[in-house]
């Protein structure tokens, strides 16, 4: 009966450690690669700056790039790293008018927005720059 009992013990004692093991295991969420590791905002300012706001996970890179409809690349920034934060500025009074592009990336999805550049005709008493951003 002694011999009996020591297997026995044995083998549940392992079992239930494995079972308990596998259980902590499942029970953390894994990373999934659908969740994004930035976040951006755009905006102009009274001057007809455009300026981006990135934050992002630390361990990551993110690109921010200003493309025309041709594909020629205007600005191009990156977030390095080490970096949780980045606040950029783009001077878009001297680019010509027409369509563009503001890609930010960071390797796996980006995020497309679209930025149209019209100067209007002068007035007698205006003179100013419709900037339409979607």
């Amino acid at each position: 009966m002694k011999t009996l009992v020591k297997p026995l013990f044995f083998a549940f004692a392992l079992s239930f450690g494995s079972l308990s093991a596998t259980s902590a295991a499942t029970s953390q969420p894994l990373p999934t690669s659908s969740v994004r590791s930035y976040q951006s905002s755009l905006y102009t300012d009274a001057q007809g700056k455009l300026r981006v706001a990135v934050d992002k996970l630390v361990g990551g890179v993110v690109e921010v790039r200003l493309v025309n409809s041709r594909g020629h690349e205007f600005f191009v920034q990156r977030v390095g790293k080490r970096q949780k934060t980045a606040r950029i500025m783009m001077d878009i009074s001297t680019l010509p008018d027409g369509a563009y592009q503001v890609v930010i990336t960071d390797g796996f999805h980006a995020r497309v927005n679209h930025l149209t550049l019209t100067t209007q005709q002068p007035l007698p008493s205006f003179s100013g720059r419709l900037i339409a951003l979607n």
